[in-house]
């Protein structure tokens, strides 16, 4: 995984996308789907017990991603979002989406 330009602080991401279990194929889909793109960057990935985490910087691309991968592989897609903070100069409520896609075993 080569890193990219990135325009924000590197620890900046919207969106987590959790892959349930430990699953390469599914890692390296998640990683050559993002290369593809010139405006979204995986700030980091995560590896737990059960899985891996994918902190990715757009929470829309997060979201299409899940999309294509149920497409693709077969398993069950959740998407939640959690109230992360308020936006200063707008007022505006900012949140955090967590897209979770388990593969049926």
């Amino acid at each position: 995984m080569k890193k990219k330009q990135q325009h924000r602080a590197s620890n900046y991401f919207e969106a987590t996308i959790q892959l349930r279990p430990k699953s390469p194929v599914l890692l390296e889909f998640v990683v050559n789907e993002v290369e593809k793109r010139k405006d979204v960057f995986i700030s980091e990935v995560k590896t737990c017990k059960t899985g891996f985490d994918v902190l990715i910087s757009s929470q829309r691309f997060a979201r299409s991603l899940g999309k294509k991968m149920k497409d693709r592989f077969k398993g069950e897609l959740k998407v939640t979002k959690t109230l992360f903070s308020r936006d200063r100069q707008s007022s505006k409520t900012l949140y955090r989406a967590t897209v979770l896609f388990r593969l049926e075993e």
